[in-house]
C-alpha cells in the first residue's frame, strides 16, 4: 500500500486535464483484436462481454482467482453507507457489498444492459438482499444523483467504457464530498496474469485517466492476485 504527494498530484491532475481539453478526447483507428478502434490517452477501449457471458462473472474459480474477501476488507465499508457497483453484471460484488453496508445502507448496482439487471434482480432475490437496486445507465451517464455516493466502485469494467472520459466525470459528480473511487483492473505489468492484453491497465494508466477527471491518487494495495486496486479521492 503505498500513500501519495497531495501537491505533486495536484500538479499532475492540472497537467492531465490540460492535455485532453487542449485536443480531441477520443480518436479512431482500425479496431485490434478485442479492441472497439477507439482509443483515448493513447489506450485503445477493449470490446464488452455481452450478458451472453454472465457465466463467466459467477464462475467458482473467481474466488480464488479474484479474492473477493481481499477486496472487500481494502474497501473499509462501514454500515450506512451508499455504494455504487459499476458495471455490476449479475451482481458478483453487489451482494457482498450489501451485507456489509448493512440495511441502513444501499448499493446502486449500474449496467447497461437490461439483460444483466435481469439476472442481477434474479440473483438478488434468490439470496434475499433487499438493499441492491438495479439502475439502467448508458455508456455516458451512470444516473447517479449528485453527491450521494459514498464510494464508487469498478470491478473489471473500466477499460470497456466506450466514453471513459465521460463516464468519469458523471460518477466524480456523484460522489459525497469525502466520496472515494476504486478502479480494479487485471495488471497490465503482469505477464502471467492470463487475461486479454486490452481487459488490462497498468497502474500508470489508471492514475493518467483519473488525474484528467480531476480525481487525486490516495493509495494502490496490491493484495489481489491478480488486480490493482487504485483508490481515488476528489480534488479538493
Amino acid at each position: 500500500m503505498r500513500c501519495f504527494n497531495f501537491s505533486m498530484l495536484m500538479i499532475a491532475v492540472l497537467v492531465a486535464t490540460s492535455a485532453v481539453a487542449d485536443g480531441p478526447v477520443y480518436r479512431r483507428v482500425a479496431p485490434s483484436p478485442d479492441g472497439t478502434g477507439t482509443v483515448y490517452m493513447n489506450r485503445e477501449t477493449a470490446s464488452v462481454m455481452g450478458h451472453e457471458g454472465a457465466d463467466w462473472l459467477e464462475r467458482p474459480e473467481r474466488l480464488a482467482e479474484e479474492r473477493p474477501d481481499l477486496l472487500l476488507a481494502a474497501l473499509a465499508l462501514k454500515p450506512g453507507m451508499r455504494v455504487a457497483d459499476i458495471g455490476a453484471g449479475t451482481g458478483y460484488y453487489s451482494w457482498r457489498i450489501a451485507q456489509r453496508v448493512g440495511p441502513e445502507g444501499r448499493v446502486l448496482a449500474v449496467d447497461v444492459q437490461p439483460e444483466m439487471l435481469a439476472l442481477l434482480d434474479a440473483e438478488m432475490k434468490k439470496r434475499e438482499v433487499s438493499n441492491v437496486q438495479g439502475v439502467l445507465g448508458t455508456t455516458t451517464d451512470p444516473r447517479l444523483a449528485p453527491d450521494t455516493i459514498d464510494l464508487v466502485l469498478m470491478v473489471d469494467v473500466y477499460h470497456e467504457f466506450d466514453h471513459p472520459r465521460e463516464m468519469l466525470d458523471a460518477m466524480v459528480r456523484s460522489l459525497k464530498k469525502d466520496g472515494r473511487i476504486v478502479f480494479v483492473e487485471y495488471r497490465e505489468e503482469d505477464a502471467t496474469v492470463p487475461i486479454k492484453p486490452h481487459h488490462k491497465m497498468s497502474e500508470a494508466q489508471v492514475k493518467r485517466e483519473a488525474a484528467a477527471a480531476g480525481l487525486v491518487w490516495k493509495e494502490t494495495i496490491e493484495t489481489l492476485p491478480w488486480q490493482h486496486i487504485v483508490v481515488f479521492i476528489k480534488a479538493r
